[in-house]
């Protein structure tokens, strides 16, 4: 394996955890790179799409290896270069020890989020509302789809749109990270916010596990809550992690779309349900501090 002439960095965090912010944030420093696309899941499960969840194991790494790493290369050709190809898709938080194989150069920022605003927040992408125009956003993934699998999406995601026009509940049979025993829930009619509280649960609790495994030197976590606080700080250290210092005049520019704005917001959308889901990941919300 040829070592990569750049330093990959790869962002995880469950889906609606700031991910994309962090992201933004990160690659509007000079000579910081990503996808002109929201997440590269079809690249990462290019020759384990058969694989039932997200959380492909490293042993199946060697036959996706040469594929994903010749995908950030020509990345890296084609945007002039860079010093950082910054990756974000969320379903990474369940196999980091498959991306670890993949790209043993790769440093790792998880981003963790309060469990509860995450809740309020990810039913509505469970129930297909989106921020983004829907066109721009479907057409860039396909983009980047291997072709041999755009079959397969395109059958996943018709599937997906008639299951929520079908389902009482509006929701869609898959969104998000696909976490074992996610399939089965849905089966079994689980309410969707118990739902979206089991997918937040799987996916912060693998990716902790996985980042605590790895060097410091390479790997750190942030909440969300304290990057929105003291967003140079966060910014800083991820820079200085990679190897990219940079002055405070530049974090502070590219941190200028950060906002509080959603800072709780989607706890208030829980109603009856908060104190139940509260209960429910209580151990995992206690282990990243939120206590309250």
């Amino acid at each position: 394996m040829s070592e990569l002439p750049f330093q990959p960095l790869i962002i995880v965090g469950a889906a609606r955890s700031g991910t994309n912010m962090l992201r933004d944030a990160v690659t509007a420093l000079d000579g910081f790179v990503t996808w002109p696309c929201d997440e590269i899941n079809p690249i990462w499960r290019h020759g384990n799409l058969g694989w039932p969840t997200d959380a492909i194991p490293p042993e199946r790494a060697e036959r996706a290896q040469e594929f994903i790493r010749g995908s950030f290369l020509r990345l890296w050709r084609a945007r002039g270069k860079p010093d950082v190809i910054v990756e974000k898709t969320c379903a990474n938080t369940l196999r980091l020890p498959f991306v670890r194989a993949v790209l043993p150069e790769a440093k790792y920022v998880h981003i963790v989020r309060d469990g509860r605003d995450v809740v309020g927040s990810a039913r509505k992408r469970w129930r297909g509302e989106m921020e983004l125009p829907a066109l721009p956003y479907y057409a860039a993934k396909v983009r980047y789809t291997p072709a041999s699998d755009l079959p397969r999406y395109g059958w996943s995601y018709l599937r997906n749109r008639i299951s929520m026009l079908r389902n009482p509940d509006r929701r869609m049979s898959v969104w998000g990270p696909r976490f074992e025993g996610m399939a089965e829930m849905q089966s079994a009619g689980v309410p969707l916010a118990d739902l979206c509280a089991a997918q937040w649960s799987a996916c912060a609790a693998a990716a902790d596990a996985a980042i605590k495994a790895m060097p410091s030197s390479v790997a750190l976590t942030l909440r969300y809550e304290d990057v929105i606080a003291e967003p140079l700080s966060a910014l800083r250290t991820i820079a200085e992690m990679v190897g990219q210092a940079r002055t405070d005049e530049a974090l502070a520019h590219a941190t200028t779309s950060i906002s509080r704005a959603s800072v709780g917001k989607g706890r208030q959308t829980l109603g009856p349900d908060a104190a139940r889901l509260a209960a429910t990941m209580a151990p995992l919300l206690s282990r990243f501090g939120y206590g309250d």
